[in-house]
């Protein structure tokens, strides 16, 4: 997008803010990914401060103590979340946009408030009669006392009563349960006219939700961290943490009542009113869809182009369930019925591409994403409202209850608020209390599972950790600290030692395993190994006798096989962009010792002519032998221009490593071998889809090669054994499927020529009356006996129940013609599930067929006299 001359619009008022700190020798520093990867406390980054967590704790080298950024933030669950305010007031967002500056021991409290007046009254222009500000009032429990330095150094440009003391709930910054936090200072803009203000002073609306009254930049003072017994402790050194809305801020400058009035998200709300002919502004209901809409597009966009895709699990089922509000309100609330949500994309790319350029860059693969998520989620939409249909069918009031409400929403992602939107319509209601308990107990399930509960760490030295796994596999060190944690009823403990050979997972490579020996020669497994806020965490099961030092040793066969998949993983990238184009990118990856599996942009299925040349291609570079070329502290300028490839949603460092494998390059963290010829062989295992746009590869190389060769030829020779080894394998197995086939269709002529035999006898052995019924025993196949009386389901008047017994099981049919369902509200389902009872077994179907098995065959006749009994009430 062309630059904006307007001052205030909001591609300006980004650009000033940088340059602003620039000239107070910030360093300003790219946006990090939307995806955490390594800190299990978060799905996604949701502040500002987040890609400097380590910083703060000091477990990372400060390089720079003075950086300024515009930050990408997703407020979808967890501690901070957004979505449900999204469209129904006029400023929460999913994602938003958090400019910041930073000061990591160097700046603090004096610099932060200055520099923040000076940007926003004399760099910005904005009223100094409009802002207020709060600053800490204490917390008698916390034993914290009231921020009276921030109180004097906001007096050098507010009256004393437009500075606020706030609770430890408003100023007091905490990023989540545990981690980084401290005092903080907002900063607030009355919007309202100047007849409003006269009405009723701005001080009292401040930190009440008024949307006019609204906070734009809070300046956090980092000073403790939170542990995980709750309690406070001094971190290593003072920090400054600032975040300012993105979009509050346009708002301000531009003089609107909303940010979705800003240029921010006005093309988006234009295409909208283009896409639906309604005019955003005229109806309560259409302006709630339109900024559901216009601000979810924002969050599933951003998400894809760092790389991750909508899915059912994890970041991705957030993303897929964002995505389907959106699309949801699109429907209830526009009238749009087929995909729209993609041709915001465009749109999207086109506004904010200049200042985050991966939406440029991944555009294509956006909407495709989009488009094909769209198309699924109006197919589930359709079929879940068929399912309630069917729910209400036999019922004379419309009413849902929870646990059906809840399978509504398990089954087709049908939130609460959409089932009791259709209800309505229809005059009914949903049980929400029922809905909420299996809610709840779906929740407690899922954090009995896998919730992680992590102890506070026992800090035995202060240090960090050295990693030397590229040199060698073995080494002493000493351990740092340690720690135990919870995963359901599991316990492990972590430990931290200050050098270690094994590679932590990362960039898609799992973690080492191997052993710690202590010095009496105690052995313990390390089961795996993970990087958490600079962390490298060894899992074991036991702790180790205390000693001085200890020996860690890494399982060579298995780095090893993990290595030359990484290597393969490299080879496999390079031959694809080759082959296929350079829209491909990595998308995603595993690389472990028994495969490896590369998910990567691209619209079409490979056919196997395209897999065995890329096959060959990256056999060809292992034959070539090429040798491993490292450099392990390039700075990232420098390995850009040798050509090495950077994975968009990874978080890099001013210094990086490059990994050269003749014409491939990339950066990499991961371990490799020291030349291609030590992965041997490469062999596709499979290719297929995984999201709309990304395909995903399976590989193995090396050793795994060789078993998945070898299991292939002893299943082929197993083939030709069965066969009597014929001279031609394959000819011999499509002669067999020949007559395999004829005798299916002979078999099915069998099997229709019974059908119509069945519903023949049926239909005869009916009574004759006001009903025309038959109950008695088949021993048949419930399939043939299910198609004979779908038969007679349009027949007038007809109830026909069926008991019998199939290898060994016994088993119910009920069939209960339309007429009868309809006109007397019969169900055969609940009859079926009401006389299985007799069997020992349970059942279900729809209400003109259901079928029921069992355990006890004895019940059969039970069962039939219970259904002789109901008929009789009913003629």
């Amino acid at each position: 997008m062309s630059e904006i001359a307007h001052p205030r619009s909001a591609q300006s008022v980004r650009k000033r803010f940088l340059e602003f700190f620039q000239s107070k020798a910030h360093r300003i520093v790219p946006s990090a990914p939307l995806v955490i990867k390594d800190d299990p406390t978060l799905l996604f980054t949701n502040a500002g401060m987040n890609p400097f967590k380590d910083l703060f704790l000091g477990l990372a080298e400060v390089v720079d103590p003075r950086v300024a950024d515009t930050q990408k933030c997703l407020r979808v669950s967890g501690k901070h979340n957004d979505l449900e305010e999204v469209g129904y007031d006029t400023y929460h967002h999913t994602l938003f946009e958090m400019l910041g500056n930073w000061s990591f021991g160097d700046y603090f409290k004096k610099e932060s408030i200055e520099w923040a007046w000076e940007l926003l009254v004399r760099e910005y222009g904005l009223e100094p009669d409009r802002l207020y500000a709060t600053v800490f009032g204490g917390d008698q429990v916390e034993q914290l006392e009231f921020d009276r330095e921030a109180e004097e150094l906001w007096k050098q440009f507010l009256p004393a009563e437009r500075i606020l003391p706030g609770s430890k709930k408003d100023n007091f910054w905490e990023m989540g349960e545990t981690g980084p936090c401290g005092p903080c200072s907002e900063i607030h803009c009355d919007l309202r006219t100047d007849e409003e203000r006269a009405q009723i002073p701005g001080r009292d609306l401040v930190n009440t939700g008024h949307p006019q009254v609204v906070e734009i930049w809070n300046l956090v003072f980092m000073e403790f961290n939170r542990k995980a017994d709750g309690s406070l402790e001094k971190l290593p050194a003072r920090h400054v943490d600032t975040g300012m809305g993105f979009e509050r801020l346009c708002m301000a400058l531009q003089g609107v009542r909303s940010t979705y009035d800003t240029d921010v998200f006005r093309p988006l709300l234009s295409k909208l009113e283009e896409l639906s002919g309604l005019e955003y502004g005229q109806n309560e209901i259409s302006d709630i869809a339109m900024r559901v809409a216009a601000d979810h597009i924002r969050a599933v966009a951003f998400s894809i182009a760092d790389g991750q895709v909508p899915s059912n699990a994890g970041a991705g089922y957030v993303i897929r369930r964002i995505l389907r509000r959106a699309v949801r309100y699109g429907s209830s609330g526009l009238g749009i019925k087929e995909p729209f949500l993609h041709k915001l994309v465009p749109v999207l790319a086109e506004e904010m591409g200049e200042a985050f350029p991966e939406l440029k860059r991944s555009e294509s693969l956006m909407v495709q994403v989009v488009l094909e998520e769209e198309k699924a989620f109006l197919r589930t939409l359709q079929q879940g409202v068929d399912r309630i249909e069917q729910l209400l069918q036999q019922r004379a009031q419309p009413h849902l209850e929870g646990a059906e409400a809840f399978e509504l929403y398990d089954t087709f992602g049908f939130p609460l608020d959409l089932t009791s939107l259709i209800l309505r319509e229809k005059g009914g209601t949903v049980d929400e209390e029922g809905f909420g308990r299996e809610m709840e107990q779906q929740r407690n399930r899922s954090r009995s599972a896998s919730e992680l509960k992590a102890g506070d760490w026992r800090v035995l030295e202060e240090g960090t950790t050295a990693f030397v796994g590229y040199d060698a596999l073995e080494t002493d060190s000493r351990l740092l600290r340690v720690r135990t944690v919870q995963v359901g009823k599991e316990f492990r403990h972590q430990l931290v030692f200050d050098h270690t050979p094994f590679y932590a997972e990362g960039g898609g490579q799992v973690g080492d395993r191997g052993w710690l020996i202590a010095p009496d020669g105690h052995t313990i497994p390390i089961e795996d190994c993970r990087r958490e806020t600079g962390l490298w965490l060894h899992i074991v099961r036991e702790l180790p006798p205390e000693a001085s030092h200890y020996k860690l040793v890494v399982d060579k066969s298995l780095r090893e096989a993990a290595s030359a998949h990484h290597s393969a993983t490299h080879l496999l990238h390079e031959v694809l962009r080759a082959q296929l184009g350079h829209h491909v990118e990595q998308k995603g990856s595993l690389v472990s010792p028994s495969v490896l599996r590369f998910d990567f942009s691209h619209f079409a299925k490979l056919e196997p002519e395209q897999l065995r040349s890329i096959e060959h291609a990256v056999n060809e570079r292992i034959w070539a032998n090429h040798p491993l070329v490292e450099n392990r502290r390039s700075s990232m300028e420098e390995a850009l221009a040798q050509g090495a490839m950077a994975l968009f949603g990874e978080k890099y460092g001013t210094e990086v490593r490059t990994v050269r494998f003749g014409d491939s390059i990339e950066l990499c963290g991961g371990t490799h071998v020291r030349s291609t010829g030590a992965l041997g062989l490469f062999r596709i295992a499979s290719e297929g889809s995984v999201a709309a746009g990304i395909r995903r590869i399976e590989a193995v190389c090396a050793s795994a090669a060789y078993t998945w060769v070898n299991e292939r030829l002893d299943a082929l020779e197993g083939i030709s054994e069965r066969l009597k080894h014929p001279k031609d394998a394959l000819k011999a197995l499509d002669q067999l499927l020949l007559e395999r086939e004829a005798d299916r269709r002979v078999l099915e002529g069998h099997r229709a020529k019974r059908i119509q035999e069945l519903s023949a006898e049926l239909r005869a052995k009916r009574s004759e009356g006001v009903l025309r019924s038959f109950v008695g025993r088949y021993d048949e196949d419930p399939a043939l006996l299910k198609d004979a009386l779908f038969g007679l389901k349009d027949e007038m008047t007809t109830v026909v129940v069926i008991a019998g017994v199939h290898t060994g099981k016994p088993h119910l049919n009920v069939l209960i013609s339309s007429d009868l369902v309809a006109g007397k509200g019969l169900n055969a389902a609940q009859c079926v599930r009401d006389w299985a009872k007799h069997i020992d077994g349970g059942g279900g179907g729809q209400a003109f067929f259901a079928t029921a098995g069992g355990k006890r065959m004895e019940g059969l006749d039970e069962a039939l006299n219970t259904a002789q009994t109901w008929l009789a009430t009913l003629s």
